[in-house]
């Protein structure tokens, strides 16, 4: 995660496979109107690159960068060669960080970011510095989930635990885990004009039993078996029975014929 100063979740199987599976279409919808072909594209916190290379597919005479804290240069190898694996030679992959991004001013049409202003130190700053690199009449887009606003069904206990738990390990790492309903906020601090910004939500939805065993198995691993666990340990915020029971939680609810799961994110679109 590009800019993070200690990515609480790590590059591990259980996160990549929910990373790996985010794509322009499902992840990015409120940006793609707004592509034309020969633009060049910023993406800072790309990790795997999935979202990266689909908006590659958008600007064939154009260029997407894709950009990644330097904890994550592993990862970022494997989307080279994914991206050479299909064709793509308008996408390239670099580390940086988002606090200070290592590109000229006014060097992009677009500067996207993905699930990334939750895990900064400085929101703000990396706010301006996605304006600063990026052209006049061209656009910042930054799409930011908000776990104190997740949903779902049946009523869980355990769930619940795990929320709170969650949320306690992301403050205590620098982290914002209700960010989706902050950017606003954050883009005018950031020196943003009001009058330029456009706000919408985003959601994922996850309810055929497909998808249910997906997201439920993912979280039940990445408590235990992702960097999350090191993360919840290091200063006693959690502890490893809290982690085992939430990870019970979560394979409870994923056997449930009734299980329904929504996750929203916070869209803002910025015309400079």
């Amino acid at each position: 995660m590009a800019g993070s100063t200690d990515y609480v979740h790590g590059y591990q199987p259980s996160v990549l496979r929910s990373h790996s599976w985010r794509t322009a279409s499902n992840s990015a919808a409120y940006l793609l109107p707004h592509i034309t072909p020969a633009m060049h594209i910023l993406d800072v916190g790309c990790g795997p690159g999935t979202i990266t290379m689909d908006l590659a597919n958008y600007v064939p005479q154009g260029k997407v960068v894709g950009l990644e804290h330097m904890s994550g240069h592993e990862v970022l190898q494997q989307a080279t060669s994914t991206a050479k694996e299909k064709g793509l030679q308008n996408v390239e992959f670099t580390t940086g960080d988002a606090h200070a991004l290592p590109f000229d001013n006014n060097t992009f049409d677009i500067t996207h970011a993905h699930q990334v202003l939750q895990h900064v130190s400085d929101p703000v700053r990396v706010l301006q510095e996605m304006c600063r690199v990026t052209k006049p009449d061209g656009y910042i887009a930054v799409r930011s989930t908000d776990f104190r606003g997740f949903a779902w069904w049946p009523e869980s206990d355990g769930l619940t635990k795990w929320r709170e738990l969650y949320l306690r390990v992301m403050r205590n790492n620098g982290g914002t885990p209700d960010s989706g309903r902050r950017l606003h906020l954050w883009a005018r601090q950031a020196g943003l004009q009001c009058e330029q910004i456009t706000q919408t939500v985003g959601t994922w939805c996850f309810a055929t039993k497909a998808e249910v065993a997906w997201w439920s198995s993912l979280w039940a691993e990445r408590l235990l078996e992702s960097k999350f666990r090191e993360s919840a340990l290091k200063d006693g915020i959690v502890t490893d029975r809290e982690l085992e029971s939430a990870s019970q939680a979560w394979k409870d609810w994923g056997s449930s014929e009734d299980a329904w799961f929504l996750a929203w994110h916070g869209e803002l679109l910025y015309h400079k």
